[in-house]
């Protein structure tokens, strides 16, 4: 705060001064600093936008440029999407006192080495991209233990539900559905070799996680799950 006051003191007395006398000197040392670094630092920021895609194009790993409706892209931003659904259902479990926190968290990064994998077509890339975007092993069958971990604990499933059971429940069965759309969008780039088969495998499997989550959080939330009823009158 002392800073700042001084900066500003000086700016003003210099503006006061004519012309012929405002040189370098009418500024302390330790003002010229303080502009200096807040130049660096500005320098030094990233800018969100880029102005490149302006054109209906964006740049993958391997500097290879595509239109931005490219099955590449399609399945990069349901990715994307999936992230960010897990990220709001992560929230409301926070804040219900969940215990899951740090597995939905870790979903997350692997979701970004998808990412990383989709973005780089294994059948066009350099063998040194292919090596830094490889999808980690062991994550399927990790997904695979918690699954039978929260299956144990919850009573058998007899009949189809519906999204339901508290916010934290519904958020997941909202994942678990973009998850399903995540691993469309995936099929036809696991098939043409451009995605790694261990990847499509784990996103098929996470749609099962998820919803095992779901149900998981609404019996330990005490909510309850609504049950599929036939409509009455529907086969009139």
């Amino acid at each position: 705060m002392l800073l700042n006051q001084i900066v500003q003191r000086s700016v003003f007395l210099t503006r006061l001064l004519p012309q012929s006398f405002r040189i370098d000197q009418t500024v302390s040392p330790m003002c010229r600093r303080y502009y200096s670094s807040k130049e660096e630092q500005k320098k030094k920021q990233l800018k969100i936008y880029t102005r490149t895609g302006d054109k209906g194009k964006s740049s993958l790993f391997t500097g290879e440029r595509r239109k931005k409706d490219d099955t590449i892209f399609e399945a990069l931003g349901t990715t994307d999407e999936l992230s960010c659904a897990v990220g709001l259902a992560g929230e409301f479990g926070n804040d219900a006192g969940h215990q899951f926190m740090d597995r939905l968290e870790k979903i997350q990064s692997l979701l970004q080495d998808v990412g990383s994998n989709i973005a780089t077509p294994r059948t066009k890339a350099q063998d040194g991209k292919l090596a830094r975007t490889e999808f980690p092993s062991g994550s399927v069958e990790e997904l695979e233990g918690w699954i039978d971990e929260y299956t144990e604990q919850l009573p058998p499933l007899t009949n189809f539900i519906l999204p339901s059971g508290g916010k934290t429940s519904a958020s997941l069965h909202m994942a678990r559905a973009i998850c399903r759309r995540t691993e469309r969008r995936l099929v036809p780039l696991v098939s043409s070799g451009d995605v790694d088969a261990e990847v499509g495998r784990y996103i098929n499997r996470l749609s099962d996680f998820l919803f095992t989550l779901a149900r998981f959080a609404a019996m330990t939330e005490n909510k309850e799950e609504k049950i599929y009823r036939r409509v009455k009158g529907q086969d009139k």
